[in-house]
């Protein structure tokens, strides 16, 4: 069976760390780029960071960047999502899913194998 499957949300204190994990099962995440998205509530949904198959480029929303590190684990079949110096605006469920092609895109659309998300919550 073709799936992702995300693990390592909670709740967290602002200024708090946490580390997502993509593990997938049926197909190799290295295949393609891999994206990790994230959806609050009233919000559309929108891609936090991807990173490439191949030479591992890695790209990030404005609003993560020098806080966030996407990365592949591929004796694993995971890519993972490193997030340190949470803020509330980063409270929503996070996502990740594979693309249809080996390079990074902001479309949604152009994703596949999505996961059923998993909850990161920054409060104090």
């Amino acid at each position: 069976q073709v799936q992702t499957v995300e693990s390592g949300g909670g709740l967290v204190q602002p200024g708090g760390s946490l580390r997502l994990s993509c593990a997938a099962s049926g197909f190799t995440l290295d295949a393609y780029a891999t994206g990790w998205f994230r959806q609050a509530p009233g919000k559309e949904r929108e891609r936090v960071s991807c990173i490439n198959r191949g030479t591992g480029a890695t790209y990030y929303a404005d609003s993560v960047k020098g806080r966030f590190t996407i990365s592949r684990d591929n004796a694993k079949n995971t890519v993972n999502l490193q997030m340190n110096s949470l803020t509330p605006d980063d409270t929503a469920i996070y996502y990740c899913a594979s693309s249809r092609g080996t390079f990074c895109t902001v479309d949604a659309s152009q994703y596949r194998y999505w996961g059923q998300g998993t909850q990161v919550t920054v409060s104090s």
